[in-house]
């Protein structure tokens, strides 16, 4: 079984009564954050090998602090994360000799993006033409077969797992997977298909998110300092952070929030009308298709006073009471359709923060230069994004 093979299936498994049936089955297990909580172990276990990755590349260069494209490093973090979390196993990407799945894994997921903006034209094909299509298409499904087939082999190699632990009268207790695979409210094929998709879509966000924040900090030390300090009052210099401790240190979530409205990685969000509306006096017909891009909004004085500047306590709350939620900014979208993973990608990134900034000052180096951002379907560093780790003393 490939991506080809169930791919219209999966098409009609996104729509409608179907698509909501399984995004409440997924919403039941990740959505809130006491649900995520406890794959806290999980990863503190793959920050502890990113430090230790950290001090490697340390000791590599030159002058023996900078780390060179951490874009490249916060990947293999991201994925190791998400993959632990969503196929309860690890990958190994952190190693210094990372398994070849995995290599195989990374140079699918590179030709998919690759190919992104060439098969939204391909994509418009009829189906019957896509064979005759030279290039865009082929590649394009490709790269959907690779990633497709990794997600299968976890997925199998778990219900082997579970089958045998089964058979040998074990209580079967786990994971994400484990609670799907045996709560039976997906198909075999939807479990392929979801786990593919989380996988996808958590792997690139958190990267391009932790990158962006390291460089924003490099760049505002000031910033920097003020945050460290809330971290060593109220978590400790060593203390190893769970969940219920990032409520203590707001402004490590001010500060995700602060990165994503500079840099959302999906920079704008789209949604088909259901009805007839009438917004501003202007009719919008049923099945019209609606976009924001909130990255120009966020960048707007009138949503963001001061929007150009990098100004983490704009999202602090001044009391129990008060709320700065700000729609000009919703990097995770919205509604029922709002980013599944929002949770585990801001656990992943809130601890990874933390323990970032208890080992080590990030500063610029000779080789820090202004990155700009691009857009590839997502937006992107546009530049490999090179940063100091300077030990804490």
């Amino acid at each position: 079984m490939n991506w080809r093979e169930i791919q219209p299936s999966v098409s009609q498994i996104w729509e409608g009564e179907h698509w909501l049936k399984m995004r409440s089955v997924l919403r039941q297990r990740i959505l809130k954050p006491k649900d995520v909580a406890i794959f806290s172990g999980d990863i503190n276990q793959v920050i502890a090998d990113l430090i230790k990755r950290i001090y490697i590349l340390k000791s590599q260069a030159e002058d023996g602090e900078t780390v060179t494209n951490v874009n490249d490093l916060f990947f293999k973090y991201s994925m190791e994360g998400v993959a632990t979390i969503l196929y309860e196993s690890r990958l190994g990407c952190l190693e210094s000799s990372v398994p070849q799945p995995t290599l195989d894994y990374i140079e699918a997921l590179g030709l998919m993006f690759s190919m992104f903006k060439t098969s939204m034209y391909a994509g418009a094909i009829p189906r019957w033409l896509r064979p005759l299509v030279p290039r865009p298409w082929r590649e394009f499904c490709r790269s959907w077969d690779g990633l497709f087939k990794f997600s299968q082999i976890h997925v199998d190699n778990k219900l082997r797992d579970i089958q045998c632990r089964m058979d040998r009268g074990e209580r079967v207790r786990g994971g994400l997977l484990t609670g799907l695979v045996l709560g039976q409210e997906l198909s075999r094929e939807e479990i392929y298909a979801n786990m593919t998709e989380m996988l996808l879509a958590g792997v690139d966000t958190t990267a391009f998110t932790l990158s962006w924040a390291v460089y924003l900090l490099a760049r505002h030390p000031q910033v920097q300092q003020t945050v460290y300090r809330q971290i060593l009052k109220n978590l400790g210099e060593r203390h190893v952070p769970t969940a219920t401790d990032v409520p203590k240190v707001p402004l490590v979530r001010a500060l995700l929030k602060e990165t994503l409205r500079l840099f959302p990685v999906l920079p704008g969000n789209g949604r088909v009308t259901q009805e007839d509306l009438v917004v501003g006096g202007y009719l919008i017909p049923k099945g019209t298709q609606l976009a924001l891009c909130h990255y120009a909004t966020s960048y707007e004085d009138e949503n963001f006073p001061r929007a150009k500047e990098f100004r983490p306590e704009r999202w602090l709350r001044k009391g129990d009471l008060d709320r700065v939620d700000n729609f000009g900014s919703i990097p995770f979208g919205h509604g029922v359709r709002s980013c599944i993973g929002r949770r585990i990608a801001e656990l992943e990134i809130h601890l990874a923060l933390i323990q970032l900034l208890q080992h080590f000052e990030i500063k610029t180096s000779s080789w820090t230069k202004a990155v700009p951002a691009r857009t590839h379907g997502l937006l992107t560093p546009g530049e490999p994004i090179h940063v100091c780790f300077v030990n804490r003393k």
